[in-house]
């Protein structure tokens, strides 16, 4: 296909949707051409629909388009899906059903067996399974991808280059993440102020199961999840954006603490060889201050597509622990899903 490709984005007034209307703002191979929301939005434009919540002014290019139901036809190519997990389903196999590819950040599809659940420089070779997909729906004209939840990416991205140099055995996570991640308006005032909230729906189940399955193997049969535990604990914290978390690991192959921030620092992989746009230059930043890494200095590291990490050290009962940090509507959710579609496209599978 030649110039642009025609988006449409489903949940284009919530926070993720409006994200992805932002990094998508004079991007080199998308043009949005189709919002869709819920029906106290549609038929309105989206400027009179959606009350922005991200700093500036919402795109001049989005702002008269009409918002429509979340139904194909759409006037686009291919579809980005921030849409709530009890409806997406449905929707998101609808809309792949009728022909278009459906990449997204929700979490209908992500443990099913024939849709990758990918981080591109962590699993990019897990697009194989779209052979499977399209064999297994011989009607469906489109396909899907997912993006993981926003702390598993954090933190499957912080493991990986410790996964393939070392091996590992366990890992212990406890997760500090921001309100930006409940959507709006999202935990009320008087439960998040002076407090922490130590209990997020559903949140360390999909860290647990999402993590294994990127860092597992594929082969034809499918994904062979990664032979570790994963332990999950995770807490709201009032931080606007930047989820964190405190992460403890077993390594199979024991390394001196300067060979695993030497793996975690010089990691990179195929997004940055095919110098995708949205591809950081680097993937993973090892800071060595005592004190960081730290939500307002270090989220948007990157342009918010890089992981941070700090606080490595040796453990007295795991291997080792580090901090790690990164911005959970960019990394975490639109920007891994936009940078998912630029892969598929550097892949010639869109």
């Amino acid at each position: 296909m030649t110039g642009k490709y025609r988006v449409g984005i489903l949940g284009a007034t919530g926070t993720v949707g409006q994200r992805f209307l932002q990094l998508l703002d004079g991007h080199p191979q998308f043009n949005v051409t189709a919002l869709a929301a819920s029906g106290r939005s549609q038929g309105k434009t989206y400027e009179e629909s959606c009350a922005w919540r991200l700093p500036g002014e919402p795109p001049a290019s989005a702002r008269n388009i009409v918002v429509e139901a979340p139904q194909p036809p759409l006037d686009c190519d291919l579809i980005f899906s921030s849409l709530p997990g009890d409806i997406a389903r449905e929707v998101e196999g609808s809309f792949a059903d009728a022909g278009y590819a459906v990449i997204s950040n929700s979490s209908a599809y992500r443990m099913d067996e024939d849709v990758p659940l990918l981080i591109p420089e962590v699993n990019h070779e897990h697009l194989a399974l779209l052979d499977k997909q399209r064999a297994l729906h011989a009607n469906r004209k489109g396909f899907i991808v997912t993006n993981p939840n926003c702390s598993t990416i954090m933190l499957a991205l912080a493991l990986a280059p410790l996964h393939a140099r070392f091996g590992i055995k366990a890992v212990i996570a406890t997760t500090m993440q921001a309100l930006s991640g409940a959507g709006y308006p999202g935990v009320a005032s008087l439960d998040i102020t002076d407090n922490v909230l130590p209990f997020i729906a559903n949140e360390e189940e999909k860290i647990e199961s999402e993590t294994r399955r990127i860092l597992g193997r594929f082969s034809n049969d499918g994904i062979t999840h990664a032979p570790f535990a994963v332990s999950a604990q995770t807490n709201r914290v009032n931080v606007s954006d930047g989820h964190m978390a405190a992460v403890r690991v077993e390594l199979r192959r024991k390394a001196e603490p300067d060979e695993v921030s030497a793996a975690l620092a010089s990691f990179t992989s195929l997004p940055q060889e095919l110098k995708l746009h949205s591809a950081p230059e680097q993937p993973i930043i090892v800071r060595s201050e005592i004190d960081r890494p730290q939500p307002r200095l270090d989220r948007d590291a990157g342009r918010g597509m890089s992981v941070t990490i700090g606080r490595i050290a040796r453990d007295t009962v795991m291997d080792y622990r580090f901090v790690t940090l990164s911005h959970n509507t960019i990394r975490g959710a639109a920007g891994a899903a936009i940078l998912n579609a630029e892969l598929l496209i550097a892949t010639n599978r869109l």
